[in-house]
C-alpha cells in the first residue's frame, strides 16, 4: 500500500523518519510517496486535505480536524522548546509589549503554533508579516522588521548575530497555561482505516527507536537536508525537539493538544471546532 508522507527537512523530522523512508526498518508492505517542505506549506495543504499523513503544526490542528486526526508518534512537544521574540534594537523593548502595539513583527506562518503563542503573549500587537521562518532573522537584521519570531536552528544561532531575546514565548505558554508546549504533530486523513492509521503510527514509533539506536550518529539523510548546518547544531536540534512526546504522546501530551485547542478557541471565539475525536484509538 502506498501513502504519500509530508514532513519538514529539519533535522528532528529527518531523524525521526529517515529509517521508515529509506527502508532501514520492515515497512510491513506500504511505501510512501514523500515530500518534504517547510511547515507552513504542509499547513496550507493540510487545509486542503492533501496528504495521507504529513506533518502538521499544532496552531492549524483546530482547521484541519474534520479531514485528519492526530498521530500519537512522530510530533515535537516539550518543554524550553518554543519559539522566541527577537530584536535587533533590543533598547526598543526594554519593557516587554511596549513598542508591540505598533512594531513590525515578522511571524513565521499564520496558521502556526508559534503565531498562537505570539498572539497569546501579545494580543494587542497587530503590524505582522508572516514569511518562511528562515527568512526571518535577515529580515529582522536589514531592518525589515522590528523584531521576529524565530523557531528550529534559529533558537542556537541568534545571539551570534547580533540579535537579541525579548520574550521566550514557550516559557510564557508553560508559566501561564501549565502544560508542555505542543509545536508539531503528525496526522492522517480520517478516511484512511483506522487500522492502517495504527500501523503507520507504530511503523513511525519503531523508525524513532532505530534512529534513537544509532544516535548520535548523523545519517546521510539527515545531513542532505539539514540547510547548511553543523553537526553541533543539528545534534541540538534534535535533542531539543525529539523526546519522549515524540515517542507517544502520552497523556501529558494529549492534555497540551486539547489545551491549545481551547487557547485557540479563546483567541478566536467564532470558530466552531467539529465533535470529532482528536486522537487515534
Amino acid at each position: 500500500m502506498k501513502l504519500s508522507l509530508g514532513f519538514s527537512p529539519c533535522p528532528n523530522d529527518t531523524f525521526i523518519f529517515d529509517a521508515l523512508v529509506n527502508h532501514k526498518i520492515d515497512t510491513e508492505g506500504f511505501a510512501f510517496n514523500v515530500v518534504l517542505e517547510d511547515v507552513q506549506t504542509l499547513n496550507e495543504w493540510a487545509k486542503e486535505g492533501r496528504l495521507d499523513i504529513s506533518k502538521i503544526s499544532y496552531g492549524v490542528l483546530p482547521l484541519v480536524l474534520e479531514e485528519y486526526i492526530v498521530l500519537n508518534s512522530g510530533g515535537a512537544l516539550g518543554k524550553g522548546v518554543g519559539p522566541l521574540l527577537i530584536t535587533k534594537q533590543v533598547n526598543q523593548f526594554q519593557a516587554p509589549g511596549s513598542r508591540l502595539q505598533t512594531a513590525s513583527i515578522a511571524v513565521p506562518g499564520e496558521n502556526t503554533t508559534a503565531h498562537m503563542l505570539f498572539s497569546l503573549a501579545f494580543p494587542e500587537a497587530k503590524n505582522k508579516t508572516f514569511m518562511v521562518f528562515n527568512e526571518i532573522e535577515e529580515a529582522v537584521l536589514s531592518g525589515k522588521v522590528d523584531a521576529g519570531v524565530i523557531i528550529h536552528e534559529n533558537r542556537f544561532t541568534y545571539r551570534e548575530k547580533g540579535l537579541h531575546k525579548i520574550m521566550d514565548l514557550g516559557g510564557y505558554w508553560e508559566e501561564t497555561i501549565k502544560v508542555p508546549i505542543p509545536l508539531g504533530g503528525i496526522v492522517a486523513k480520517r478516511s484512511t482505516d483506522p487500522a492502517v492509521q495504527r500501523k503507520i503510527d507504530s511503523l513511525i514509533k519503531k523508525s524513532l527507536a532505530y534512529a534513537f539506536d544509532h544516535y548520535p550518529e548523523l545519517t546521510d539523510y539527515v545531513r542532505k537536508h539539514s540547510q547548511e548546518m553543523n553537526e553541533s547544531v543539528m545534534r541540538q536540534h534534535i535533542d531539543l525537539y525529539v523526546n519522549n512526546y515524540s515517542v507517544d504522546l502520552g497523556e501529558d501530551g494529549k492534555k497540551a493538544v486539547k489545551k491549545l485547542l481551547e487557547v485557540y478557541q479563546q483567541l478566536n471565539p467564532s470558530h466552531l471546532f467539529s465533535d470529532v475525536n482528536i486522537f487515534i484509538e
